[in-house]
């Protein structure tokens, strides 16, 4: 299978948007490892730790805080500046959260999108613009069917209607402008993803690492759900291998899933809570269940045109990305540099050595 190239990455001017994020920031620590000039917009993390702050990604792009929401920053933020690639992750990206507050889901996730967007109409070098959505934008029947991309898109939560209506947006903008000027535009539907320096509210990993903290038990709402997990490292070499080819083959596709290996093992979130509170010496999680939940109890995608059209799948599957995720978890712990810890599971999953520097202990 492909294998994200390095070599392409090297001194192209990339626009990254949600650089505070835990995927934002392993797309940080990931693309300035290439060689990448990274610029991030995003507001600033949500949450204490967050693995901006512990990795120091302000140290490795230029990281400017942009409220999305609002056009006339987003527009000053990229006026003046010149890119060839843009990766579009920031976002609400909790479904609770969408839940108490869905007006701000809406702004933040389409209108945000649409900002940025219209900000990037007087890009004359650009590329290619890669928007990731989620794996929540189709209509789901709980069916247990793997969602393909030509499926219906829908939403029956905040959250799942404003990454389909994102979906919806951004091949309007395509098709009214960037088709014409030769710029792709696409969009990355990925899974359930983890990874370690998730500290995020109402995040299953993040939620197991606290309560094992805190010698408590993590509560599980829906331990029988099962979700497509991937290791944050097979979801962002997705998204760089879809915009790599975006920029290069005018043939991709331009919506792509990106999720495990067709006929790997699934885990249900019991089953990953198991495997995290094993790995940590945490408690036995507890059910209490939430009647008025309306989260999917089912949700699987298929990734198969990734396969056929990228050369590309995940190589991780998901009890693997489990251990991974919870090795990190439990090192930090230890002492050891959360970059440091980064770059050495890139460095494993890319294939070669580390070369930046060993891993060494965190000090105050």
């Amino acid at each position: 299978m492909a294998a994200v190239n390095s070599d392409f990455w090297a001194g192209k001017r990339v626009l990254l948007t949600g650089h505070t994020g835990f995927k934002g920031a392993w797309a940080s620590i990931w693309l300035a490892r290439m060689g990448a000039q990274v610029t991030g917009l995003a507001l600033p993390p949500d949450q204490s730790p967050s693995l901006f702050q512990l990795a120091g990604v302000h140290e490795l792009i230029e990281s400017r805080f942009v409220d999305l929401r609002n056009p006339h920053a987003v527009s000053a933020a990229v006026s003046g500046r010149t890119f060839d690639l843009v990766l579009h992750m920031a976002a609400q990206a909790i479904v609770r959260t969408s839940i108490e507050d869905p007006v701000g889901a809406f702004s933040a996730n389409v209108m945000g999108t649409a900002h940025l967007l219209q900000a990037l109409r007087d890009q004359p070098e650009l590329k290619a613009v890669l928007v990731v959505t989620s794996d929540k934008v189709y209509a789901n029947a709980e069916t247990g069917r793997a969602f393909q991309e030509a499926d219906p898109l829908g939403g029956k939560d905040p959250y799942s209607a404003s990454k389909a209506a994102t979906e919806i947006v951004v091949q309007s903008f395509a098709r009214t402008y960037f088709d014409a000027w030769g710029v792709p535009v696409g969009t990355a539907r990925g899974g359930n993803v983890i990874g370690g320096g998730d500290y995020s509210r109402d995040r299953l990993t993040a939620d197991i690492v606290r309560a094992a903290q805190a010698g408590e038990a993590v509560v599980l709402r829906h331990p029988e759900a099962t979700r497509p997990w991937q290791h944050v490292l097979d979801c962002l070499a997705g998204y760089f291998r879809h915009l790599e080819s975006l920029a290069s083959d005018p043939e991709t596709p331009r919506a792509l899933n990106f999720g495990p290996r067709p006929g790997g093992p699934s885990v249900s979130v019991g089953e990953l809570a198991t495997l995290g509170v094993e790995a940590l010496g945490g408690q036995p999680w507890r059910h209490e269940r939430d009647p008025n939940s309306i989260e999917a109890k089912s949700l699987a995608i298929d990734a198969t045109l990734a396969r056929e059209a990228l050369g590309f799948e995940s190589r991780l599957e998901a009890p693997e990305a489990v251990t991974l995720t919870m090795e990190w978890y439990r090192r930090q712990g230890e002492g050891i540099a959360a970059r440091a810890l980064c770059e050495e599971q890139i460095a494993a999953y890319e294939g070669r050595p580390s070369s930046e520097r060993d891993l060494v202990l965190a000090v105050d």
